[in-house]
């Protein structure tokens, strides 16, 4: 079984879960082919104040070069610290598929993560995912926010490290495994310290989210016009509390509750993927063709069994590759990121009963980047643990996270102990957190529109009522049913929706149901 790695690359890079501390190589830049054109930003559009100090940022201007097909590249520069603006500064890598000669401006867009590449959602998934009128109507523009992939990069380990730490195998449960996990955890630490330097310390979504005013400024938008999902609900919804009067046109799908902290995160995605992985067994029940048997709570029992059994001896792939039991887990969630994907994770399950453990394997290697040959695409668990690690304050107290693990098997049975002990991987973190929970209202904003799925088990539906209570201008729409996130992947009433908004400025009624 294999299916098209662009559709399951896009299901995996959307997610928000990430179930251990892992690792990841420095993103490769894009190739730039010839034919540039300089552009600067359009002398003619209105004008929104730029902050003090920030000018050489906001004025800049822009050289886009083909880099294959339709696609044009960039890069721009924004400070490493916006509090000290005349010291270093990043990178940020954009690309765009222009739309018409009278496209209306830019749609920026970010697939979450966060971690995930915005240059690959736009290079490869856009075409088929939104709509012709809306890739004609809009320049749409990706990019990778600070610290990700081909803009200044988090940077840990190397390739070999990285298939070296995704093959230990932890039981944080016992004293001695959890002291392990935190041995680990702490040399992790130290390597992203170490090749990542300073910028390891502004990697925060609020520093991503001014960055985004300045991509807005040097492409010549009054207004900021975005698509966020999943993490970049978070970005998305930060930029509008930052500058609500730059708000132009923003649908954000799959929220993140900005109020959460980080256990509250945790227990709502562990429960949001166990309810999700009982809709799948039924289904897979149901289908005729499954691998388990009897009632649901028999076939979740022989699941959980099928953990156990990792957990006791990892299972090694054809090409001799151990895949251990967190990188088992994180392989078997990526299917459940898209109900249209469950069949595949039917297949590799009744694989593995056979004693064949590549399917899970090819799975989590796209949540990890890894290519066939080896080499890691991308950074995303290192800036994913880096962007958390300075969003979220974690308390690493041992008995805290003893009763935390606790909590989170008796409330998800299948999948919560593998999401305990996140917060080992932050407590040896040479940045302290910068973050703090707290509501998001973007008091004066224009409309913007909030999409939550029903059956979302990475964000789950909740967190998309909670952000549309928040945000002062906000509609939410919702998607009865299975998946993380909507548009793209849904059916046409969200497409409508989402499409006339951005099109024609259509804010869809508040409680619209899809």
């Amino acid at each position: 079984m294999r299916a098209s790695r662009r559709r399951l690359s896009v299901i995996a890079t959307l997610g928000a879960v990430a179930l251990l501390l892992g690792s990841c190589s420095a993103a490769t830049a894009p190739v730039l082919e010839s034919a540039p054109a300089t552009t600067a930003p359009d002398a003619a559009a209105p004008r929104t104040s730029i902050p003090a100090g920030l000018e050489r940022f906001y004025t800049q201007d822009l050289d886009w070069t083909s880099c294959g097909g339709a696609l044009l590249c960039t890069e721009l520069s924004v400070p490493m610290d916006y509090a000290n603006p005349s010291g270093d500064t990043m990178a940020l890598a954009l690309n765009k598929r222009p739309g018409d000669k009278d496209a209306a401006g830019s749609l920026l867009v970010n697939p979450g993560g966060p971690g995930a590449s915005g240059l690959e959602t736009v290079r490869e998934a856009v075409p088929s995912m939104f709509g012709q009128e809306l890739q004609r109507g809009f320049d749409v523009v990706g990019f990778d926010p600070r610290g990700v992939g081909s803009s200044t990069p988090v940077t840990c380990e190397d390739p070999a490290e990285q298939d070296a730490g995704r093959a230990e195998q932890f039981d944080p449960g016992t004293d001695a495994g959890l002291q392990e996990m935190r041995r680990a955890s702490a040399e992790y630490a130290a390597l992203c310290a170490e090749r990542t330097g300073a910028a390891l310390g502004f990697v925060d979504t609020v520093s991503a989210a001014r960055d985004l005013d300045v991509m807005r400024a040097v492409l010549g938008d009054a207004k900021l016009n975005y698509l966020g999902y999943s993490y970049g609900t978070s970005l998305g919804a930060n930029y509008a509390q930052l500058f609500p009067g730059n708000v132009g046109r923003m649908v954000l799908d799959g929220a993140l509750d900005p109020t959460l902290e980080n256990e509250e995160i945790t227990m709502g995605q562990a429960i949001g993927f166990e309810n999700e992985i009982r809709a799948y067994m039924q289904d897979c029940l149901d289908s005729g063709d499954c691998p388990f048997t009897g009632e649901l709570e028999d076939a979740l029992g022989q699941l959980r069994g099928i953990f156990a059994e990792v957990e006791a001896e990892p299972l090694v792939g054809s090409d001799g590759r151990s895949v251990p039991i967190i990188d088992f887990v994180n392989g078997f969630i990526v299917p459940l990121y898209d109900n249209s994907t469950w069949p595949m994770l039917t297949e590799a399950l009744r694989n593995v009963a056979a004693g064949n453990v590549d399917d899970i394997q090819y799975f989590a290697d796209l949540t990890a980047g890894r290519e066939a040959d080896g080499s890691y695409t991308g950074n995303g668990t290192a800036a994913f643990t880096a962007v958390n690690c300075l969003d979220y304050p974690m308390d690493a107290n041992v008995p805290a996270m003893r009763a935390g693990a606790r909590d989170l098997v008796q409330a998800a049975p299948t999948i919560g102990k593998y999401l305990a002990y996140g917060a080992v991987g932050c407590q040896d973190w040479k940045y302290p957190a910068t973050g703090k929970p707290g509501k998001l209202t973007a008091e004066g904003a224009a409309p913007i529109v909030v999409i939550g799925t029903t059956g979302d088990p990475a964000t789950p539906y909740e967190w998309s009522q909670a952000l549309a209570e928040q945000l002062a201008s906000a509609s939410l729409v919702t998607f009865e049913g299975h998946g993380h996130t909507a548009y793209g992947r849904s059916n046409g009433c969200i497409a409508d929706a989402v499409e006339s908004y951005f099109l024609e400025g259509t804010v869809p009624a508040d409680g619209l149901t899809c």
